[in-house]
């Protein structure tokens, strides 16, 4: 017989420890070569590690929430089948534990009844008993006959009120979750982010009637293999127009280096909810792609993170982030910035409102655009003066649409 001890490899770019997310395998199972034993995340991404060898799991070390600095021991495996059974371990505890907050005490054989003799107080005596609760017959009485008056009342203590019966209620149950892969980073990050960056808010309101009747009528007009246009592909194609005359808000903060590092093309996140979490997919160079293109891109990207299939190249290197909540879009939001990124747009509920034009009450779709920008290196006045143009051309979609020097 001999052991296989696996080491956790390098998975690259610069990547010196992984978090255990879950185990595919536990203590005493039989594994196959290439077959999937452990899911680890490091900084970049989620990757599902394969066994080495084939053989049977003598030891795993650690559990789900642990790092493993790459090069310690991740894996022992015995090559002999029908070796090393004693060394198995227990299996890994799951990450949920279910703890019952309160247990029933053990139900008791009741008590033989035991005769009662007649207490004798007044009604007011009764009345005090009752609520000092205090059970009278228990009670010694120092009145004529063995009647209890106020005054046997005095020196003692209220009677502790009962205990409710076993069955009045299930118990309690409370469920620890431990915080681990994708959603510790998502915390770690979303933390650093509102400790380090002074974010500034600012929230306009669109009227997106016509960019909704442009987009009815595109969507009625495609073809049908094409996706349904939402809102999201009119505010990233408009949004790359913009930030052509703000590239101030298309920037990427390298603290390290301290420096800002702005580039020409427009690099979009997508904030997508995922069911692991939050995922920010990248569409690239936004600027040079038709709104069908954007469209089939946002779709694409959007399932390949929820089916925890993109690349680590797919969740990196945005230069601004859009997000938004759809259907439950609500009013106003404070999205927070994802860094190293200096800007995010968040996209609310589209609603028929009235409004005032020209002096009279009208219907109009109104949307409002709730950011988030840098105030370290945005100013409030250039951040404003952003999602006023934004909001330009969403009012007038056909501008979208037109080559810089078709510009008015």
């Amino acid at each position: 017989m001999s052991d296989y001890v696996f080491k956790l490899p390098d998975l690259g770019e610069g990547t010196v420890e992984a978090e255990i997310v879950r185990w595919h395998v536990k203590p005493g199972d039989v594994v196959c070569e290439d077959q999937a034993i452990v899911e680890l995340m490091t900084d970049k991404a989620t990757v599902e590690v394969p066994a080495p060898v084939d053989g049977r799991v003598l030891r795993i070390n650690g559990e789900p929430g642990d790092k493993v600095p790459v090069g310690a021991p991740l894996v022992v495996f015995a090559r002999d089948a029908e070796a090393g059974v004693s060394a198995v371990q227990s299996p890994v505890e799951s990450p949920l534990e279910v703890i019952p907050a309160a247990t029933a005490p053990p139900e008791r054989a009741a008590p033989a009844a035991i005769p009662v003799a007649r207490v004798m107080a007044s009604p007011a005596t009764r009345r005090r008993a009752r609520e000092a609760g205090i059970d009278l017959a228990g009670v010694a009485g120092s009145g004529p006959g063995g009647r209890i008056l106020r005054g046997d009342l005095v020196q003692l203590p209220a009677k502790a009120a009962p205990s409710p019966p076993a069955d009045a209620g299930r118990a309690d149950e409370v469920t620890e979750i431990k915080i681990i892969g994708l959603r510790r980073l998502i915390a770690e990050r979303m933390s650093e982010a509102k400790r380090s960056i002074p974010h500034f808010a600012y929230v306009e309101e669109v009227d997106v009637t016509e960019l909704e009747a442009l987009r009815a009528h595109l969507n009625a007009s495609s073809f049908k293999d094409q996706p349904a246009l939402s809102y999201l592909p009119f505010v990233i194609a408009a949004l790359a127009r913009v930030l052509e005359s703000f590239p101030q808000c298309n920037v990427r903060h390298d603290a390290v280096r301290g420096v800002l590092i702005r580039h020409r093309a427009v690099h979009v996140g997508i904030a997508t909810q995922t069911p692991d979490g939050l995922k920010v997919p990248v569409l690239r160079d936004c600027g040079s792609k038709s709104l069908g293109t954007i469209a089939a891109q946002i779709r694409e990207l959007s399932a390949r993170a929820r089916a925890n299939q993109s690349s680590r190249e797919e969740l990196s290197g945005s230069t601004i982030t859009v997000t938004s909540l759809g259907k439950l879009g609500g009013i106003v939001s404070t999205p927070v910035i994802n860094a190293p990124e200096v800007a995010i747009v968040g996209l609310n509920k589209a609603l028929e409102r009235p409004v005032v034009r020209n002096g009279a009450i009208v219907v109009r779709r109104i949307m409002n655009l709730s950011s988030s920008f840098d105030h370290r290196f945005v100013d409030g006045y250039d951040a404003a003066a952003m999602i006023q143009a934004l909001k330009d051309t969403l009012e007038h979609p056909a501008t979208i649409f037109l080559s810089k020097d078709q510009s008015p």
